[in-house]
């Protein structure tokens, strides 16, 4: 099968397929907890302005998460991977967690966590730390009401106003203190998103890390894990090692995740990431293989998707999101590849290309005459 690509150069060529799509295990054993943040699914017939209004395919976007749990997955929900903060707004997420939680309880073994964050707040309209905490227990209160499980995103508001990390910790003492249950904490880099610049009040990681540690170390009874994202191996492992007893790291690296969660036979890390989206039928049958002592088997299934995840995950990072939506699209779990506030855009079709040549050297193209067919119409678009 093959099919003519733009390349960055500027010209088109043929390109002739050699994956063989990856066969997913049923009933997998994964010897690491492994949360899939999760995308949501637009709504292109909706009449509505997609740069202003959010419009959501509530059906399609369950069936995603059907497909996710079937595959041994956890789910991450309204995470930035839901666009939290680029065109997705807290009163649709509060719909999109209300509806996760309500079809976990429908499903056997399902579980997922949701975020928590400070989204709804108005730009500016945070001007102390107490419209910070106050925002926070806001969220914090509907997703407990539902019952759910939280993850303490970062906040924006939070970054904008604190001096230093003194500011950081009163918010997060205040908030950890008054957890009804375990939460799972998110270090989030500027890379994913430039407003979290200097997060934990220091431009320095050093200095960083000591206050994130030191808050969890008060808390260590309401915190479940943390997820970091910074895309740096060595800072998660320098995270990891200083972590107290029954804290877990979860790691957010998607350029790193393999070697992160295989572990150095000491210390490993278990996953919250967005690139399981994308790649789940191939991280099911990898974590599986690890579940069965097969490193080899392992490492083989999962060493072809960090060239995918790193071109997903490209700078500007923050627009991964369109990778992701894009790679649903080509393997049929929706049937446009349109995203909410048209951030389908924010990628180039030479991106888009690669993405699909990637995709099919890692087994994941599910069916590759439908990708074909879907990134022909999409190159057509383009002018190829």
């Amino acid at each position: 099968m093959e099919i003519v690509l733009p390349e960055s150069d500027g010209r088109s060529r043929l390109y002739r397929l050699i994956g063989t799509p990856v066969e997913a295990v049923p009933g997998a054993h994964f010897p690491r907890v492994a949360y899939a943040a999760a995308h949501v699914v637009a709504d292109p017939l909706k009449a509505v302005d997609p740069w202003r209004s959010a419009a959501v395919d509530w059906d399609r976007t369950m069936a995603f998460r059907h497909h996710l749990w079937r595959l041994g997955f956890r789910i991450a929900e309204a995470m930035d991977t839901s666009q939290r903060g680029m065109g997705f707004d807290w009163e649709n997420a509060r719909e999109l967690i209300r509806r996760s939680i309500a079809e976990a309880r429908s499903v056997e073994g399902a579980d997922l966590a949701s975020g928590v964050g400070t989204d709804h707040l108005e730009p500016g309209a945070a001007t102390s730390l107490d419209d910070v905490i106050a925002a926070y227990e806001d969220q914090f209160g509907f997703i407990e009401g539902q019952g759910g499980k939280a993850i303490m995103m970062a906040s924006r508001a939070l970054a904008a106003l604190a001096k230093g990390p003194d500011d950081y910790a009163r918010v997060y003492d205040r908030i950890l203190s008054q957890a009804s249950d375990k939460v799972i904490l998110h270090w989030l880099g500027e890379m994913f998103d430039p407003a979290l610049k200097g997060y934990w009040g220091a431009g320095d990681f050093e200095t960083a890390l000591d206050t994130v540690v030191a808050i969890i170390e008060r808390h260590a009874a309401k915190i479940e894990g943390i997820k970091i994202s910074l895309l740096d191996a060595d800072k998660e492992i320098a995270l990891r090692a200083r972590l107290p007893g029954g804290v877990v790291m979860f790691t957010g690296d998607d350029f790193n995740y393999p070697e992160l969660i295989a572990g150095d036979g000491t210390r490993h890390s278990h996953a919250l990431l967005g690139i399981f989206d994308a790649i789940a039928p191939a991280a099911n049958a990898a974590l599986a293989r690890l579940g069965a002592g097969d490193r080899a088997g392992y490492d083989r299934l999962m060493a072809p998707t960090v060239p995918l995840s790193r071109k997903i995950f490209e700078a500007p990072t923050e627009y991964y999101k369109a990778g992701i939506v894009y790679m649903a699209w080509l393997n049929g779990h929706q049937d446009h590849f349109t995203m909410v506030g048209g951030m389908q855009s924010a990628r180039g079709i030479c991106h888009y290309a690669e993405v699909f040549r990637l995709a099919d050297a890692a087994g994941l193209l599910a069916d590759p005459e439908l990708a074909v067919s879907r990134m022909k119409n999409l190159c057509a678009v383009a002018g190829v």
